[in-house]
Protein backbone atom coordinates (compact mmCIF):
# COMPACT_ATOMS: atom_id res chain seq x y z
CA UNK A 1 0.00 0.00 0.00
CA UNK A 2 1.45 3.70 -0.91
CA UNK A 3 -0.34 6.43 0.68
CA UNK A 4 -3.91 6.28 -0.37
CA UNK A 5 -3.01 4.13 -3.23
CA UNK A 6 -3.70 0.43 -3.15
CA UNK A 7 -1.85 -1.91 -6.09
CA UNK A 8 -5.64 -2.16 -7.57
CA UNK A 9 -6.16 1.65 -7.07
CA UNK A 10 -2.01 1.92 -9.33
CA UNK A 11 -3.75 -0.09 -11.77
CA UNK A 12 -6.69 1.39 -12.24
CA UNK A 13 -4.49 4.79 -12.37
CA UNK A 14 -2.47 3.23 -14.83
CA UNK A 15 -5.27 1.97 -17.31
CA UNK A 16 -7.14 5.20 -17.32
CA UNK A 17 -3.89 7.11 -18.26
CA UNK A 18 -2.84 4.56 -20.66
CA UNK A 19 -4.85 6.27 -23.59
CA UNK A 20 -3.43 9.18 -25.59
CA UNK A 21 -7.14 11.01 -25.97
CA UNK A 22 -7.45 10.58 -22.29
CA UNK A 23 -4.04 12.66 -21.66
CA UNK A 24 -5.23 15.52 -24.00
CA UNK A 25 -8.34 15.34 -21.74
CA UNK A 26 -6.15 15.23 -18.32
CA UNK A 27 -4.01 18.23 -20.29
CA UNK A 28 -6.57 20.15 -21.37
CA UNK A 29 -8.57 20.11 -17.93
CA UNK A 30 -5.10 20.92 -16.21
CA UNK A 31 -5.08 24.37 -18.11
CA UNK A 32 -8.42 25.50 -17.15
CA UNK A 33 -8.68 28.02 -14.02
CA UNK A 34 -12.01 27.01 -13.19
CA UNK A 35 -12.86 23.29 -14.32
CA UNK A 36 -13.30 22.03 -18.15
CA UNK A 37 -17.15 21.46 -18.82
CA UNK A 38 -17.41 18.06 -21.34
CA UNK A 39 -18.70 20.47 -24.00
CA UNK A 40 -15.30 22.39 -24.50
CA UNK A 41 -13.25 19.00 -24.94
CA UNK A 42 -16.41 17.92 -27.46
CA UNK A 43 -15.25 20.98 -29.41
CA UNK A 44 -11.79 20.76 -29.05
CA UNK A 45 -10.97 16.74 -29.91
CA UNK A 46 -12.22 15.41 -32.76
CA UNK A 47 -14.14 12.43 -31.09
CA UNK A 48 -18.10 12.70 -30.33
CA UNK A 49 -19.49 13.46 -27.22
CA UNK A 50 -20.57 9.55 -26.03
CA UNK A 51 -16.66 8.70 -26.55
CA UNK A 52 -15.44 11.65 -24.63
CA UNK A 53 -17.99 10.67 -21.80
CA UNK A 54 -16.68 7.36 -21.74
CA UNK A 55 -12.64 8.65 -21.51
CA UNK A 56 -14.25 10.70 -18.66
CA UNK A 57 -15.59 8.16 -16.88
CA UNK A 58 -12.60 5.78 -16.86
CA UNK A 59 -11.09 9.44 -15.85
CA UNK A 60 -13.35 9.68 -12.53
CA UNK A 61 -13.37 6.38 -12.07
CA UNK A 62 -9.71 6.10 -11.40
CA UNK A 63 -9.93 8.99 -9.08
CA UNK A 64 -8.08 11.50 -11.39
CA UNK A 65 -10.78 13.44 -11.65
CA UNK A 66 -13.17 15.17 -9.86
CA UNK A 67 -16.79 15.89 -10.93
CA UNK A 68 -18.78 19.11 -10.03
CA UNK A 69 -22.42 18.44 -11.26
CA UNK A 70 -24.72 21.46 -11.51
CA UNK A 71 -27.96 20.55 -12.83
CA UNK A 72 -27.40 18.18 -16.13
CA UNK A 73 -23.76 20.16 -16.75
CA UNK A 74 -20.48 18.65 -14.83
CA UNK A 75 -17.29 20.43 -14.54
CA UNK A 76 -14.30 18.61 -13.92
CA UNK A 77 -10.60 19.25 -12.36
CA UNK A 78 -7.76 17.02 -11.62
CA UNK A 79 -7.78 15.58 -8.21
CA UNK A 80 -3.81 16.75 -7.35
CA UNK A 81 -4.06 14.49 -3.97
CA UNK A 82 -4.50 10.79 -5.78
CA UNK A 83 -2.19 12.43 -9.33
CA UNK A 84 0.40 13.52 -6.66
CA UNK A 85 0.16 10.50 -5.08
CA UNK A 86 0.37 7.99 -7.76
CA UNK A 87 3.44 10.47 -9.07
CA UNK A 88 5.30 9.58 -5.51
CA UNK A 89 4.55 5.76 -6.33
CA UNK A 90 6.40 5.83 -9.30
CA UNK A 91 9.16 8.13 -8.38
CA UNK A 92 10.20 5.19 -5.88
CA UNK A 93 11.73 3.56 -9.23
CA UNK A 94 13.75 6.15 -10.17
CA UNK A 95 16.98 5.23 -8.75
Amino acid sequence: MTGKLDLKKIERISKALGDPFRLKMMDMIKKQKKGCQCTAIVETLDLAQSTISHHIKQLVDADLLIAEKDGRNASYQINKEILGAYIKFLAQYES
